[in-house]
């Protein structure tokens, strides 16, 4: 098996999921698909005309990270060459598995690749991103300052690079991640401790360790990036406890290694300017 996916769903719109659906079986790659629904409701229905896909009902919400490991799992089983966590909200770009895939077999030591992400409006959405230390992350959810944020937002998000080439980054976003599926057994997939939020990250800093992190500038997907911490309590909360964790397993104001990789970036940038 070359490609397998894996997609968790918590009370999404099943139309949505199926529009993704068509975007990865309108490939003509032998690829696989795990669906694992942390849903209330059992959505099997909906997916058993499907070849090459396998429903998982979770019975309960297990978490962002842990609901793909069951995915992630079955994928290391099937051998598959590459895996893809994805979000349900995405929407493929034209030809993006085939780039993506020509890419991974050209650079053999790129472990994980994140495509350029865009709004459904075709806006460009800075998801490249440097490690995050206490300080960005108040200054971005509590300094109501516009030109404060803006400013910390553009060195935290990489924009001075204009996302128009080809570089190695410290943070991937969760919500589209290619990898080798050799490097997410030799990581051991996701942290389970993190339900949702920040899990992410922590994977990346992992593979980043063992192989390289590269965005690739040339594919694209489109992602309804809605910020729900910002606009939901709960969410808010699920947020706040993985960044403590996170920051306990990583470091807060002393991570040696993230002040390193985060001046290689910005070096790396700065050369190629």
């Amino acid at each position: 098996m070359i490609l397998t996916v894996s997609i968790v769903l918590y009370n999404n719109k099943i139309e949505d999921i199926k529009k993704l659906l068509s975007d990865f079986f309108s490939s003509t790659l032998n690829l696989y698909v795990y669906i694992v629904d942390n849903s209330i409701k059992n959505n099997r229905d909906s997916f058993i005309n499907y070849k090459n896909l396998e429903y998982i009902f979770t019975e309960g919400n297990l978490g962002y990270g842990k609901a793909h490991n069951i995915g992630i799992k079955k994928a290391i089983n099937l051998k598959s060459k590459y895996h893809v966590v994805v979000n349900p909200d995405i929407r493929l770009g034209e030809g993006i598995i085939d780039q993506l895939i020509c890419f991974m077999s050209e650079n053999k030591d790129v472990g994980l690749c994140a495509p350029k992400v865009l709004y459904p409006s075709g806006k460009l959405q800075f998801l490249c991103k440097l490690i995050p230390s206490p300080k960005e992350l108040i200054i971005r959810r509590f300094i109501p300052v516009k030109k404060i944020v803006e400013k910390s937002d553009k060195k935290y998000e990489l924009r001075s690079f204009g996302y128009n080439r080809n570089i190695e980054i410290p943070y991937v976003s969760g919500c589209f991640m290619f990898f080798q599926t050799k490097t997410l057994k030799e990581v051991d997939g996701f942290d389970e401790r993190f339900f949702l939020y920040f899990e992410d990250l922590d994977l990346t800093r992992r593979v980043e360790e063992i192989a390289k992190v590269v965005f690739y500038s040339k594919a694209f997907v489109y992602h309804a990036y809605n910020k729900e911490s910002y606009r939901k309590s709960k969410v808010f909360l699920y947020h706040l406890v993985s960044s403590i964790k996170y920051f306990n397993k990583w470091g807060w104001f002393f991570d040696k290694k993230r002040e390193q990789i985060n001046q290689k970036t910005l070096l790396q940038i700065e050369i190629e300017k």
